[in-house]
């Protein structure tokens, strides 16, 4: 990923996820066997993703427009639903982070069979500091890894969390040290073609238990959507401030 201007999920950059993913399913109709990871990362040094598009948010908070607000929504959905299920194929995705991941970029970074993230690095859900919540498959997501109560605690607290911390909470996969979250990567390929029917057991098991349905994440984005309109002046003035530290970031 390399957003522009910040680094969070502009319309732009969706869109452009949105065509690879469909690149890539035309790609495994034709050789199936041409990937067996996905890996999505970033180019931004120091930044995994900084999540949804405030600046964006608070346009069409300041209009009422809840379409849009609901239709950005949708699409990020529809991105991660794409993801989580590995497109339905015989692949593996994976979320390298080698940099912070907030909000929506969490959200991101959760949706993937595999999170390998580098010690140092910061992972949260600031949404309620401006009194809004992670409304793209944050709960869900962190549900399905670590319990409900701990999903609430990281939504209610918008805490930042070391990467150590996410990974002894088992939110994280693989702790990588700081600069090897590729090595980490390749170690773990490395590893599964030890064992390989090990390992692809285990990941139908894993779709088996933790399954998440389209509707699921629908229905919680529509929640998002009605509650993000109901925002106060004070709310959007704190939501002006994480603008400015997004757009500090800008490329």
């Amino acid at each position: 990923m390399k957003a522009a201007p910040r680094p969070c999920f502009t319309l732009q950059l969706l869109d452009e996820i949105g065509s690879y993913h469909k690149q890539v399913k035309a790609e495994m109709a034709i050789d199936q066997q041409k990937y067996d990871y996905l890996v999505v990362g970033s180019d931004v040094p120091g930044i995994f993703n900084l999540g949804g598009d405030l600046n964006l948010f608070r346009s069409l908070i300041k209009q009422k427009n809840r379409d849009i607000l609901l239709s950005y929504a949708l699409q990020c959905v529809d991105i991660l639903y794409q993801n989580l299920l590995h497109f339905n194929l015989d692949v593996t995705t994976v979320s390298l982070i080698q940099g912070d991941a907030l909000g929506g970029g969490l959200e991101a970074a959760l949706s993937s069979n595999l999170i390998i993230a580098e010690r140092g690095t910061k992972l949260g859900l600031p949404e309620v500091l401006f009194n809004l919540f992670p409304g793209m498959g944050a709960y869900t997501l962190i549900s399905r890894r670590a319990g409900p109560s701990v999903a609430e605690r990281m939504i209610l607290s918008g805490k930042l969390y070391d990467a150590e911390e996410l990974f002894e909470l088992g939110i994280v996969d693989i702790l990588a040290e700081k600069g090897e979250g590729e090595l980490a990567l390749y170690k773990y390929i490395k590893a599964v073609k030890r064992s390989p029917n090990t390992y692809k057991a285990m990941a139908q098991v894993k779709d088996l238990n933790n399954r998440v349905s389209y509707q699921e994440l629908v229905d919680i984005a529509n929640i998002w959507a009605d509650a993000a309109l109901e925002l106060t002046e004070k709310d959007l003035r704190m939501m002006d401030r994480l603008i400015k530290r997004q757009n500090n970031k800008m490329i």
